[in-house]
This record gives structure tokens, sequence and C-alpha cells, in this order.
């Protein structure tokens, strides 16, 4: 049985007789739905904090993941997947947009250890596929090295079991 999905793309996801599509929806209902009080990733109990947690995972999807995801698509998914060669003007352009957003967090990171605040929040794990991609799939993973605090907010993601474990299965070779 496959899922309704309007799209006709993945993921999509059936509990009971709720059906969700569109991968930070799921994530949500999920955390939401397993929410404990050492684990609240969208921080609903602190208005403020849950807004933050908001605004990053908004930031996230507008301005990181689409400064990113074409160096991903031109230097890892393009070449890999479907033998295309690397569009260089359009990576050239996507690196100068990705240096202006990561900018902007390098200045966020100056003031707290993690995006939404001092916690490790749904906005910081948004950002695992994206960066895991750009640092282990293509050359572009050291446009971090220039950004300290970037750079040490990613190994300190990056050093959670929970990181380890996922990024041990992905693979950045097809």
């Amino acid at each position: 049985m496959s899922l309704p999905q309007p799209f006709g793309k993945v993921p999509a996801l059936q509990d009971g007789d709720l059906v969700l599509f569109e991968a930070r929806a799921i994530a949500k209902y999920v955390l939401r739905k397993y929410k404990t009080e050492q684990a609240d990733l969208l921080r609903e109990g602190d208005l403020e904090e849950a807004a933050m947690v908001d605004v990053w995972t908004e930031v996230e999807a507008h301005q990181y993941h689409q400064a990113l995801r074409l160096i991903m698509l031109e230097c890892f998914l393009n070449p890999t997947l479907r033998g295309l060669p690397t569009n260089q003007a359009v990576v050239d352009e996507a690196v100068e947009k990705t240096k202006k957003v990561l900018e902007i967090y390098e200045a966020r990171l100056s003031e707290h250890r993690y995006l939404a605040g001092d916690f490790f929040s749904f906005a910081d794990l948004n950002h695992f596929a994206s960066t895991f991609y750009i640092v282990d799939a293509t050359p572009y993973g050291s446009l971090l090295d220039s950004y300290p605090r970037v750079k040490a907010w990613w190994e300190d993601l990056m050093s959670r079991p929970s990181f380890k474990k996922i990024s041990a299965n992905m693979t950045t070779k097809v």
C-alpha cells in the first residue's frame, strides 16, 4: 500500500488514521508524540525558546539549505547519481551565497552554543543532512574552516552519539 502524498514524493508517514508528508512536519509530529521532559527538541514548554527553534528551523529551510543544496546537487548528486558534469558557475554562485549565510551563523553562534539558544534543539538537528553531505561528499567541506564558531558547532553536533550512529550509515559514494 502506498501512502497518499499529493506531490508523489517521499517521505510520508502513516500513524493510525493520520497520514503526514513533508520531512519537517513528520519530524515535528514524532518529536511531539514522543516528547519527554528530557527530550523536548521543540522547546514547547517555553514560548520564547520555542519561537527561536521555529526561527532557526525556518532559516535552515529557506536560507541554509537553499544555499547548500546547489553545491550538493552539482558536486555530489549530478556526477555521482546522474553522471552529469558539475556546472562550476552554479557552484561558485552557491558558494558565495553559502558564505553569506555562514557569516550570519557565525554571528549567532558567537552569542549562543546552539542556534536557538544554549540548548540543542530541532533547529540544530535539521542542519544535519545538508551539512553532512557538504562536508563529507563535496570538495567544499572546508567552507566551515573560515567560520570557527560554525565549525565548533558542527563538531559538537557530530560528537553526539546519535549523529555518529546516523552518519556511520550514510553513504557519500554510490
